[in-house]
């Protein structure tokens, strides 16, 4: 994992898988948001193995996914609400972290 500092609250990083989970709780994160949709590429984790694994770990994980279209109202909505509701610091994953880091920039002044 190439994992990114975006600032105190939150990280980026590409496709994680169930094994990455064990270092992401030793790595102190308390949550994590998924914003690839399923089924994007081949042989890609599903989110809800990822989920499964995580919350045997006691991580908190949302998925909101963010298309190839980029971000949409769902999206920021989503985004928005998993930054009022998860504990930090946070993870954000998609496949190269990119739409994780341009999600967050769109969004978490909007806090409630």
């Amino acid at each position: 994992m190439d994992i990114r500092r975006i600032d105190d609250e939150y990280s980026v990083t590409g496709q994680i898988s169930v094994a990455d989970l064990d270092e992401i709780k030793a790595l102190g994160f308390k949550s994590i948001v998924c914003h690839r949709p399923d089924g994007e590429e081949d042989g890609q984790p599903l989110f809800a193995d990822i989920a499964e694994r995580a919350e045997q770990l006691g991580l908190t994980i949302m998925h909101v996914p963010v298309g190839r279209y980029g971000v949409d109202a769902d999206a920021v909505t989503g985004m928005v609400d998993a930054l009022d509701e998860l504990q930090r610091p946070m993870l954000g994953y998609c496949r190269s972290g990119a739409r994780s880091t341009a999600i967050y920039e769109k969004t978490h002044h909007l806090r409630g």
